[in-house]
């Protein structure tokens, strides 16, 4: 018998992804025992200021990899859309599982719908991507901080501190949370774009063990893997942080590759967009073309005006 560790965040969700991939393993590999190592991530402690105030998406993988780097597990199980593009030297991400789906969902007790709420509504998110979209959509929306974890954030709702919010669909559903609110309207990939990474999870392994680099290419879905490359390379060309305000989101239909990308600043303004179908055959540097497109076109000066008026209020509490 074999014994695998997976290190995995403590937080509901994180602990129904890390069973969901243990009970994938134990089925495709009957003699291999995988146990969890439970962590509690620096993300999932501080939870009264936005992520990218706490230094971004890391903050919720650094002590996984620090524990696989310190031999306490042989693979980590992460919401993709939390892992950086820089894997830490002796670690690397081999799989990525098949994605499920992909968009937010607008959550109301009030309000059917978007299109539904009253001028000066008060909609909660702690994203800047979601804040960009929304109020280049609906500049007259009051967009408010939105942060605790998943029932945190509904109790919240439940309690009149926000007409509605703007949550993954994903992590409600398989937490079977949606069946509690009155109002749930699924938002279509082109009215807001996912993050990079989202409704897959990342598999990552410590470096040169091939019985653990077989259990974990088991899990490995190709289109899913090609879909979210193309976003992580766009990106890492890109260089854009937790405190940029930015789209990006590839999908594979039939033969051919659909990736869609904004940026701009976090109310709306300034807006980059753009829009690529191309065959599945053509899209190998396809996120880095998108990139250095969007370069040329002045994209990192934007984002870096866009990240200088980002959270603004609570900035001296950064430094």
């Amino acid at each position: 018998m074999t014994k695998i560790t997976i290190a995995t965040r403590v937080s509901d969700l994180a602990l129904w992804q890390a069973y969901h991939v243990k009970d994938r393993i134990e089925s495709s590999f009957p003699n291999v025992e995988v146990v969890l190592n439970k962590i509690v991530s620096n993300g999932d402690k501080i939870l009264d200021k936005p992520l990218a105030l706490i230094g971004g998406k890391g903050h919720f993988t650094k002590e996984l990899e620090d524990a696989m780097l310190a031999g306490e597990a042989d693979i980590a199980v992460h919401s993709l859309k939390d892992v950086p593009t820089y894997i830490p030297e002796g670690l690397e991400l081999v799989a990525v599982t098949q994605r499920q789906d992909q968009s937010d969902v607008f959550l109301s007790h009030t309000y059917k719908s978007l299109d539904d709420l009253p001028e000066g509504a008060v909609v909660g998110t702690t994203s800047l991507r979601r804040r960009m979209q929304l109020l280049q959509k609906r500049p007259d929306l009051k967009v408010k901080d939105l942060r605790g974890n998943v029932n945190t954030r509904l109790r919240k709702l439940a309690e009149g501190q926000y007409d509605a919010i703007i949550l993954a669909w994903i992590g409600l559903n398989r937490l079977d949370l949606l069946k509690d609110i009155p109002y749930t309207d699924k938002l279509s990939l082109d009215m807001m774009i996912p993050p990079m990474g989202q409704a897959a999870l990342g598999i990552e392994i410590v470096c040169g063990n091939e019985k653990v680099r077989e259990i974990a290419e088991s899990l490995k879905d190709e289109d899913t893997y090609l879909c979210t490359q193309i976003e992580r390379d766009f990106i890492s060309k890109i260089g854009a942080g937790c405190s940029a305000p930015v789209a990006c989101n590839a999908v594979v239909n039939g033969d051919e590759v659909t990736f869609r990308v904004m940026l701009g600043f976090p109310n709306g303004t300034k807006i980059m967009q753009e829009k690529v179908v191309c065959h599945k055959n053509d899209v190998e540097n396809l996120g880095k073309d998108l990139a250095e497109k969007m370069i040329n076109a002045g994209a990192l000066a934007l984002l870096k005006d866009a990240e200088k008026v980002a959270f603004k209020d609570e900035m001296p509490e950064r430094l």
